[in-house]
């Protein structure tokens, strides 16, 4: 394996390798940067409100969550050792984290950005339900692809271009479910509901390949020693397929979760709405005739 060396010999190099203390002090001045704004720089902004706590507790744990898929030993290890962890690590950067910083995230805060004309017609590509629902599960399985994914893991600066792109591919296959910007809410929420199921049944196949491959699929994993993983290369390279697979299966379900009690609350209220205009317009011409 190319990848497998220590970042150096040094013990300070090692420690680097394994919890990537430049990564923490980046995400460190963005929530400290994030927190200045959403308090203190708050009214600079047009049409801002106050976010409340738990908005900017969902941003702060996806900071988190980026820094144990991105920054962790986590990281380390599933990127020189375990295909399993490496995809509990991918799990996390592309499923789990994007909904949380979505979520904590102002739509007043991105506005700023948006009103210069490039941005604008980004943002026509990067909404688009229809794009964002292929591009994601596109890239997702081309990078397991084992010529693909063994090129990738041999080259670190490929490898980090892929990665940002994945990443900003993840955050557009979220961004329909949980749009901060009105704006670009362009699905409602049942068709919101279909794209969600959609997006799980694309990404089954690459699952699939890996559950059920019956030999190691990825020459970058191939020769790792057992020690280091505690069963077998084939083992692992299932178990990693099973938990993108679950991983996958339980966030999925929770989005499907939070957009139809979106949805049946919306309905409520409406409902609510029609039944006290009907009350209104029934009771007013009752109180004209008693007037007469």
């Amino acid at each position: 394996m190319g990848h497998m060396g220590h970042a150096g010999g040094g013990t300070f190099s090692q420690f680097s390798a394994l919890w990537s203390p430049g990564l923490i002090l980046i995400l460190l001045i963005v929530g400290w940067l994030y927190a200045l704004a959403v308090n203190r720089w708050r009214h600079h902004f047009e049409d801002s409100s106050r976010a409340g706590i738990k908005q900017q507790v969902f941003f702060y744990i996806g900071l988190l969550l980026f820094y144990i898929a991105e920054g962790s030993p986590l990281y380390y290890y599933g990127h020189h050792y375990s295909f399993s962890a490496h995809m509990l690590q991918q799990s996390i950067s592309y499923l789990v984290m994007p909904p949380f910083l979505l979520l904590g995230t102002p739509g007043w805060l991105l506005r700023p950005l948006l009103r210069y004309r490039v941005a604008q017609l980004f943002m026509k590509v990067f909404a688009s339900p229809l794009i964002s629902l292929f591009t994601f599960n596109l890239i997702f399985s081309l990078y397991h692809i084992p010529v693909i994914m063994d090129f990738l893991m041999a080259d670190p600066l490929m490898h980090d271009l892929y990665t940002i792109l994945f990443m900003l591919a993840a955050f557009q296959m979220w961004f329909p479910v949980f749009c901060p910007l009105p704006e670009y809410n362009r699905i409602n929420d049942l068709r919101r509901m279909a794209y969600i199921f959609v997006n799980g049944i694309l990404l089954t196949p690459a699952c699939a390949l890996i559950i059920f491959a019956e030999e190691p699929l990825y020459q970058s994993y191939r020769n790792v020693s057992e020690q280091f993983l505690f069963m077998s290369v084939l083992n692992d390279q299932q178990l990693g397929g099973v938990v993108m697979k679950i991983v996958q299966e339980i966030v999925y379900a929770i989005a499907l979760g939070y957009t139809f009690f979106r949805w049946y609350r919306l309905e409520r209220k409406q409902e609510e709405e029609e039944d006290l205009a009907a009350a209104e317009n029934f009771i007013q011409p009752h109180s004209n005739m008693n007037r007469a």
